[in-house]
């Protein structure tokens, strides 16, 4: 078994001349990681999410004994800033951490935000390089932060949308009932890309797919999608993609089910934050998800369900309310490569730690990437995977305990979701 599991179950450039501080206790001061997310509002859903998740990963760490530093190990300390899923908000809470000289910020919940702190992270470091800051991202996936837009200081652990988009299209054009296809999605930048990159990549790979509609609705403010479901059912649409996410995803597909709409849902985030609950029998066998990992994966691992189900087991554990059940293996992930290169560069300075970050590799018994030095993306296994129904035995979990869970349909492997990128980056001097 890994130490990556036997950790988890257990649970049940060079340093600056000084070091960092004991505390006057003698302990060693612990590393800071800020996470600036949404943990208020319509999305403070997906913000708690995530929370959990990091926080069982640094709680792994700090049960072996935290990180290995020259000084002595150091405990890790999540220290949590809400941004209110604003742009300006996260602003104002970046100064707030860097004030505080946390040196590493984690985000994800929105690309707008991630733009935003990219920019504003490559400024603060050119203007104070003794304080330079790394910001690693676990969720947000506009292609840009990986291309035109790309940033020493800035490491993605999930799937780009183009990466998301073509796994579920490897699926679509498989589907020979798919003909007639709708797009729905939240009215910023990511869902303008997650409509862009459907209707690119369904050119290509089924040019007689006919787009029937396009749709973007504001952004955490709809209550009741029973007008768009109206629209969607008007067209004769056989099939639906869309990128939302959090209750944006949850009212849309359960409005869905109340209208009767009968068509197949490519998602990005199907399997997640009550969505399966709200979908209910309709969904079987229609909707569609796309994640680095899922509870019942096993087929893509070489047949090593064992290790990922003894991963999943111990998150439930941990978290045994059904409401909290929903795992992110890239932020488990981030969290040990995080630490790996701290250890490696033996220092917590950002532009050693991305350094030591570039090229870096992970693997466990069921799960394996690479971090792509060129563009800072990280390259790793994806599933596409189908809802089915517990109780008629075809999964071996389903989903907050719904009674309804997801199964393997097709796996792609690390360099099968790689696609080219055009970051041409620039380096610290």
């Amino acid at each position: 078994m890994s130490k990556f599991l036997i950790a988890l179950l257990s649970l049940c450039c060079m340093l600056p001349a000084f070091s960092i501080p004991a505390n006057p206790n003698g302990t060693r001061a612990p590393i800071e990681i800020g996470m600036i997310e949404g943990m208020s509002g319509p999305f403070a859903n997906a913000g708690a999410a995530v929370q959990r998740n990091v926080q069982l990963a640094i709680e792994r760490v700090n049960a072996r004994g935290g990180v290995a530093l020259p000084d002595g190990r150091h405990a890790l300390q999540l220290r949590i800033f809400d941004n209110k899923q604003s742009v300006e908000a996260s602003l104002v809470e970046f100064k707030r951490a860097t004030d505080l000289g946390i040196p590493f910020i984690i985000q994800g919940n929105s690309s707008a935000v991630a733009l935003a702190l990219v920019d504003a992270i490559n400024k603060h470091n050119e203007r104070l390089p003794k304080q330079r800051v790394l910001f690693l991202n676990y969720s947000a996936v506009d292609p840009a932060l990986t291309n035109e837009k790309c940033s020493f200081w800035h490491f993605r652990f999930d799937a780009n949308a183009d990466m998301r988009m073509h796994a579920l299209t490897e699926v679509i054009k498989t589907d020979s009932r798919a003909r007639r296809v709708y797009l729905i999605g939240q009215d910023y930048s990511f869902g303008r890309l997650v409509a862009q990159a459907a209707r690119s990549q369904l050119s290509v790979k089924r040019p007689d797919i006919e787009i029937v509609g396009e749709l973007l609705h504001p952004i955490g403010k709809i209550k009741d999608f029973s007008p768009y479901i109206a629209k969607i059912k008007a067209s004769g649409a056989d099939t639906v993609i869309t990128g939302n996410w959090g209750n944006d995803l949850t009212l849309l597909v359960k409005a869905a089910r109340e209208s009767g709409l009968n068509v197949k849902f490519y998602t990005f985030y199907g399997n997640s934050l009550g969505a399966p609950a709200a979908i209910g029998e309709a969904g079987v066998g229609s909707v569609r998800a796309v994640a680095e990992w899922h509870p019942n994966a096993d087929a893509g691992a070489g047949g090593k369900k064992s290790a990922s189900d003894q991963f999943y087991r111990a998150f439930r554990q941990r978290y045994p309310q059904p409401e909290d059940d929903y795992v992110h293996l890239r932020m488990h992930l981030m969290i040990e490569m995080l630490v790996n290169a701290i250890e490696k560069a033996r220092s917590t300075e950002a532009a050693a730690v991305a350094t030591a970050l570039e090229g870096a590799r992970f693997a466990n018994a069921f799960h394996s990437a690479a971090m792509r030095a060129s563009d800072h993306q990280l390259i790793q296994p994806l599933y596409v995977s189908v809802m089915q129904k517990l109780a008629d035995g075809s999964i071996r979990f389903d989903n907050e305990g719904s009674g309804f869970g997801f199964k393997t349909e097709l796996y792609l492997s690390g360099p099968a979701t790689a696609l080219p990128t055009s970051c041409h980056m620039a380096r610290p001097h």
